[in-house]
């Protein structure tokens, strides 16, 4: 039977919340990507995002009115916040056991599974995007990262914010096999980018588009198609309504202490047009 008096000290804590703090900002990838929305302390589980029309500029007449104005009519997106948690059993057999630091060690583990879940959500609204670069049936290039970004260009996303793109591992892959020519040695024959995706593993930048790798990118199907992103801060939307807290109760029965992690937050896409989804066969 749970009893909320808990005999865990002050001091370990402490060190799970900061723990798991710090892991789930520093372990978060694609939350920094896209817009984000602070919602804490204010009443409701709904933000409503304005949508802004383009302006389009026509030449003028001196000393003549300009007797048309401009319509600018807005729409909204919503996102809603729901919560999201994860709970640890600690028993005191396995604390007092350890011959580490316990509480760090949790607080890393609840800090991954918040960051993974969010970006998890957000990844998931790749496959939202009207707009996509389809390879369902061959591995993703550089021609392909190249047409996503005109596309963007096209739709004057660059006006908003620098380009990225997330990967699955496995479609980073296929990509980094045809920048470095199969794996060969690091030649001046390749690309700054391609010897440098030999020495570190790390694509960078492709056509202005920095070029990011995820494990959370949503595919996998038998088909082996993974949908990853190119897209602008703008496309999608990360909105907290309460950061995370990390709560410990007390099961004297079970000998153990409940450590819970939990946040309510929401995701959205925002400007379809800022986003394209990246469509590609990823098998290794």
């Amino acid at each position: 039977m749970a009893n909320t008096t808990s005999s865990m000290t002050q001091e370990l804590y402490a060190n799970i919340v900061q723990s798991a703090l710090y892991q789930m900002n520093e372990q978060s990838l694609i939350r920094p990507l896209v817009r984000n929305y602070d919602m804490t302390g204010t009443p409701g589980l709904v933000a409503q995002v304005p949508i802004y029309p383009a302006l389009s500029a026509s030449g003028l007449t001196e000393g003549t009115d300009i007797s048309v104005p401009t319509s600018f009519d807005t729409t909204s997106k919503t996102i809603t916040a729901t919560e999201k948690g994860v709970m640890v059993t600690l028993t005191d057999l396995s604390a007092e056991s350890a011959n580490e630091d316990v509480a760090a060690a949790i607080g890393r583990q609840i800090g991954g599974a918040m960051a993974e879940k969010i970006d998890t959500d957000l990844a998931a609204l790749f496959a939202g995007f009207s707009q996509t670069v389809d390879k369902s049936k061959a591995a993703v290039t550089v021609q392909d990262i190249f047409k996503a970004a005109a596309i963007l260009r096209n739709n004057k996303a660059n006006l908003n914010g620098a380009f990225v793109c997330v990967l699955h591992p496995y479609q980073a892959y296929d990509l980094k096999q045809q920048l470095t020519n199969a794996g060969s040695t690091m030649s001046h024959a390749l690309s700054d980018v391609g010897n440098n995706a030999l020495l570190n593993g790390f694509v960078g930048r492709i056509a202005g588009v920095d070029v990011f790798e995820s494990t959370v990118v949503s595919g996998g199907d038998s088909a082996g198609a993974y949908y990853g992103a190119v897209m602008t801060q703008d496309a999608l939307g990360y909105m907290v309504k309460r950061n995370m807290r990390i709560e410990e109760q007390r099961d004297a029965s079970l000998r153990a202490t409940e450590i819970v992690g939990s946040m309510a937050y929401g995701v959205s896409e925002l400007f379809d047009e800022y986003g394209v989804a990246i469509i590609s066969d990823a098998n290794l």
